[in-house]
């Protein structure tokens, strides 16, 4: 791990993940919300560890993808490693954000760039929708976030998550 790096086999991560568990379960979140590709593995497995707070069911998966270091059709050498690109986003499903405990899941914090930019989306959606509503039912309806990741890399961040959104990180290194 001195290069930055968590190299774990899977039971390990699994392990990794069923420990971090413990610490997110009194957040009783009740919808997962993974960045693709590397939060849906993580959000799968925590799922076999937390159920729902309210039916004691699996939690669903709602995926969001977004790339930051991939090179993609239309991006340039410019944008990769500095702009975040979405690749799939919820549209119209954002609206099954409204009320709920979201769980942010990725593998690895680097930059924080695209856990920044995920929450800060998620967050104008929710506004967008609650917008759609009474205002009497806009404080009820109102999500809570909190950010989960495998492995976060402790060094300086590129950005900062709100100071009001949980952080859960399975393992954190140099």
């Amino acid at each position: 791990m001195s290069d930055g790096h968590l190299r774990a086999t899977y039971n390990e991560i699994h392990a990794i993940i069923g420990k971090a568990s413990e610490k997110i379960a009194p957040w009783k979140p009740d919808l997962f919300v993974a960045i693709g590709g590397g939060g849906f593995f993580p959000a799968r497995v925590l799922r076999s560890f937390l159920k729902h707070p309210a039916t004691g069911k699996n939690i669903s998966i709602q995926a969001i993808g977004l790339s930051l270091y991939e090179e993609l059709p239309d991006t340039t050498s410019e944008q990769i490693g500095r702009e975040v690109i979405r690749t799939q986003w919820l549209g119209p499903e954002s609206r099954a954000l409204l009320g709920r405990r979201v769980l942010i899941i990725d593998e690895v914090d680097d930059s924080r760039t695209t856990l920044a930019y995920a929450i800060k989306e998620l967050q104008r959606d929710v506004e967008e929708q609650l917008k759609l509503l009474p205002e009497a039912e806009r404080d009820a309806k109102r999500t809570k976030f909190a950010v989960f990741v495998v492995h976060n890399k402790k060094k300086p961040k590129a950005a900062e998550l709100p100071a009001d959104i949980p952080y859960y990180a399975g393992e954190e290194s140099v």
